[in-house]
């Protein structure tokens, strides 16, 4: 059951009802009052009218994962009313709109019930439907601040920042914080036995979402090209993008944007573009999902083997085809390890969280240059659509650009001869110029087969050569790209392995598998290609849990692809149904493994 400061609210409600403000202003002011929190947002994919839910996990230890109970819900839409019932833990609450009475939410007596009339308290309060429907939102928020003990004065400043100087908004909000308030005070005994506590946690820290960190993220490493077509989840980072250089990429004098962002007719034309402007010196990329990364794939290969850099945010969600737009999972990794016909690797890099994302787009753009090849960022809708609490965002302002090797007049002028596809320092990389630099440094840019010198060819040993030497380039790429997060003790003989957005339910079940005296040790993956002591980390132990969001164990197969994984010892623990993985899952799926004999 849950204690103070550990507890999860769910909201049901409708799609298009306003009720992301209702939502985003109680966790606020959880987050406002020192309290660890995070939110999760399950909605459909369409505009408005059907059930929508926001959870809020109120945690002091920090967990960033998705909890597994549910021990408040307020259930405001009528139509998901069983179900939501059913969710919550025995001892749990149910609040509702009583206004209406609804008589089968009494048929379960191990949890207790809290109806008050929300929209009747509104309708004689507030005139108009638009508003008694927003009101009735704001209402349930002050009913919960009453139940859970909150502060009213942060709940009023938050107000205050929000509004500004609308005076009349911020007294309607407020009238109807206290209709619910003062119901909830009046009717029932509050607080709740578990309750908010202020607390001192969450000093240094922002509650952001993946899309936002990352669209600021690539504006500070140096972006100046976005292109893309808008698809469910990554739209909102090409926005974030947009929002950050209006207010700061412009010259001071002229008022001249010091950027480009266009919006292309589809996803192939988006990629086109990035690598346009990254041949042409550019810092470019493009923000996609699932179905773009197929669109793209004929273009990715060509930037693979014409060696033109080109940053990719997939933000993943379900498939295969359209899916669930609007759920999340890990389900494209093979599909852009792999992506395009032919013989190609790609790098891909593994944001965990919003913060990573923020960083990581300085990665990407530095490994893109120095490596001449395309470079993906895999994140999810988790991350990149949900809210999380992570350490403010610092910028190194010593950071220089790694543009890699690029040659420019001076340089050119000391070689005899310049080659686009020559490896001169064994590395599998060779140099690049810009166009318009020197005449000397001109050279075709081939999608077809090429020499080492630049020359079109279709003879097998030049061919052969050029492929020869990208595996060359792909093992600099293994000792460049960021190292895996490795917890190891030599004692644990059995590990939990995992990518992304599952590393905070991982990080969380070893907590929980610790305490029931199971020790495993942990690798968390960064990046592809993998490192030299990804292989170590599978070679030391006899059952690695490879813990992953997708059915067909994509991440085990690239294991085994990538890093001699050997397919005995690696035990696959796949969520896939759409929502955000949690530590319970990964518990019992680890102890069901167990009583089976696959443990150490």
């Amino acid at each position: 059951m849950a204690a103070n400061n550990d507890i999860v609210i769910k909201i049901a409600t409708v799609n298009g009802t306003g009720s992301a403000s209702a939502n985003g202003l109680l966790r606020k002011a959880i987050f406002r009052m020192g309290v660890p929190v995070v939110g999760k947002n399950y909605f459909p994919s369409n505009i408005q009218g059907l059930p929508t839910w926001y959870e809020i996990r109120v945690t002091a230890d920090g967990h960033q994962s998705r909890s597994n109970r549910v021990d408040i819900m307020v259930a405001m839409n009528a139509q998901t009313y069983k179900k939501d019932m059913a969710e919550v833990e025995p001892g749990g609450w149910l609040l509702y709109d009583s206004t209406w009475p609804r008589s089968d939410l009494l048929d379960r007596e191990d949890i207790s019930v809290i109806g008050i009339p929300l929209s009747r308290l509104c309708n004689e309060h507030f005139d108009g439907v638009r508003a008694r429907i927003l009101m009735k939102n704001i209402a349930y928020v002050g009913a919960l601040a009453a139940l859970l003990d909150l502060d009213l004065a942060v709940i009023t400043g938050l107000l205050e920042e929000t509004f500004g100087d609308k005076q009349h908004l911020i007294a309607s909000n407020m009238e109807a914080i206290r209709l619910g308030y003062d119901y909830a005070t009046e009717h029932f005994s509050c607080p709740l036995p578990h309750k908010v506590e202020a607390m001192d946690a969450t000093k240094g820290h922002i509650v952001i979402d993946g899309n936002t960190a990352a669209g600021l993220g690539c504006m500070y490493a140096g972006a100046t090209v976005g292109a893309w077509y808008p698809i469910t989840p990554s739209t909102s980072l090409m926005d974030a993008f947009r929002s950050f250089c209006s207010e700061f990429r412009f010259e001071a004098e002229s008022g001249k944007r010091t950027y480009a962002i266009i919006q292309a007719e589809d996803e192939l034309a988006a990629i086109g573009m990035v690598l346009g402007a990254s041949w042409n010196g550019a810092r470019a990329f493009t923000p996609t999902s699932g179905p773009g990364i197929s669109l793209m794939s004929e273009f990715i290969g060509f930037a693979y083997y014409a060696e033109i850099p080109a940053v990719i945010f997939n933000v993943q969600r379900t498939g295969p085809s359209t899916g669930m737009p609007t759920r999340t999972q890990q389900s494209d990794i093979l599909a852009c390890a792999y992506a395009s016909h032919g013989d190609t690797r790609h790098v891909l890099l593994f944001p965990a969280d919003p913060e990573e994302c923020f960083y990581t787009a300085q990665q990407a753009f530095d490994l893109s240059e120095r490596l001449q090849t395309p470079v993906m960022v895999l994140s999810d809708l988790d991350i990149g659509m949900n809210d999380w609490m992570v350490p403010d965002l610092e910028w190194d302002e010593s950071y220089v650009h790694d543009r890699g090797k690029v040659l420019d007049s001076e340089a050119l002028e000391k070689i005899e001869k310049f080659y686009r596809y020559l490896d001169v320092d064994g590395d599998g990389i060779p140099y690049r110029t810009l166009p318009g630099v020197d005449p000397k440094g001109a050279y075709f840019t081939r999608g077809s087969g090429h020499t080492r010198h630049g020359a079109y060819t279709e003879d097998s040993d030049a061919y052969q050569d050029v492929m020869d030497r990208l595996l060359v380039k792909w093992e600099t790429a293994r000792t460049l790209v960021p190292k895996a997060e490795i917890r190891y003790s030599k004692f644990n003989k059995a590990a939990l392995l995992t990518v992304g957005s599952g590393h905070g339910a991982c990080v969380e079940a070893l907590e929980r598998l610790s305490a029931e005296n199971v020790g495993l040790n942990y690798c968390r993956l960064r990046a592809f290609p993998f490192d030299d002591s990804v292989r170590e980390f599978l070679a030391q132990h006899e059952v690695v849990y490879v813990v992953e969001q997708n059915r067909d164990a994509q991440l085990r197969t690239l294991l085994m692809l990538d890093a001699d994984g050997d397919p005995a010892r690696l035990v696959s623990l796949l969520h896939y149904n759409g929502m955000p993985i949690n530590a319970g899952f990964v518990v019992d799926a680890v102890q069901a493994e167990r009583s089976k004999g696959r443990a150490a």
